[in-house]
C-alpha cells in the first residue's frame, strides 16, 4: 500500500504510539498531582490514539515477521520482541477499558492500581524497543541480504567528508580547534 511493504509500515507507525503512551501516563500523573480536569482529558485521549495506534504497529510488526528475511539469532530476538508488544498493548488496552467502564469514577485504589499498570505498561514498552533496536542495528532485520551485500563493499571503500564536516559523532573534529589564547590582562602563565 502507498509503495510500502510491511516491515516499512512497522517502522512508520511504531514511534508514534509509544511516544503517545508515554505521554499518556505523563499526563495521567500531572492529572493527579494538580487536580486539573484538563490534563485527564488530555490523558484518556492520548492514551486513546496511544493504544489505536499501537495495535496498528503491533499487526504491522507481526506481517512484517512473516516476510523479512532473517536468521535464527533475530528470529529469537523477534519472538521476544512480538511477545513483549502484545504483553505492553495488552496492559495498555486493560488500562483504558478499565477508564472507560468505570466512567473515571474510580476510588484512589483503582486509580493506584491503574496509574500501577501504566508504569508496568512503560517498562514493556521499553523493553520492546530496545529488543526491536537489537533486531535492526544488531541483526539487519527488514533489510534484504541483496542490500547488505551492496552495502558491505561499499562501506569498506569508505568516503570522503569536506574539510568542516561532521563526521558521525554529532560534533566537529577538536584536533583543528583554535590555539588557546588567554583573555586580556590574563598574568602570564604555562598550561
Amino acid at each position: 500500500m502507498l509503495g510500502y511493504d510491511a516491515p516499512r509500515w512497522h517502522a512508520v507507525l511504531n514511534d508514534l504510539p509509544a511516544a503517545l503512551l508515554l505521554v499518556a501516563v505523563l499526563f495521567d500523573f500531572a492529572a493527579a498531582a494538580t487536580k486539573r480536569e484538563s490534563l485527564m482529558w488530555a490523558a484518556i485521549w492520548t492514551l486513546w490514539a496511544g493504544v489505536i495506534g499501537g495495535w496498528a504497529a503491533v499487526v504491522a510488526g507481526e506481517l512484517a515477521s512473516d516476510v523479512i528475511e532473517h536468521g535464527q539469532a533475530a528470529h529469537e530476538i523477534m519472538e521476544k520482541h512480538e511477545t513483549m508488544a502484545l504483553l505492553t498493548m495488552g496492559v495498555f488496552t486493560v488500562v483504558l477499558v478499565w477508564k472507560m467502564v468505570r466512567r473515571f469514577q474510580m476510588p484512589s485504589q483503582e486509580l493506584a492500581l491503574t496509574r500501577a499498570l501504566s508504569i508496568a505498561g512503560l517498562v514493556g514498552l521499553v523493553w520492546t524497543g530496545v529488543l526491536g533496536g537489537k533486531l535492526m542495528f544488531e541483526h539487519a532485520a527488514g533489510i534484504p541480504t541483496h542490500t547488505l551485500q551492496t552495502e558491505i563493499p561499499d562501506r569498506a571503500a569508505g568516503h570522503e567528508h569536506e574539510e568542516d564536516e561532521e563526521h558521525g559523532h554529532g560534533r566537529a573534529d577538536t584536533a583543528k580547534a583554535a590555539p588557546h589564547v588567554d583573555p586580556p590582562g590574563t598574568p602570564p602563565h604555562t598550561h
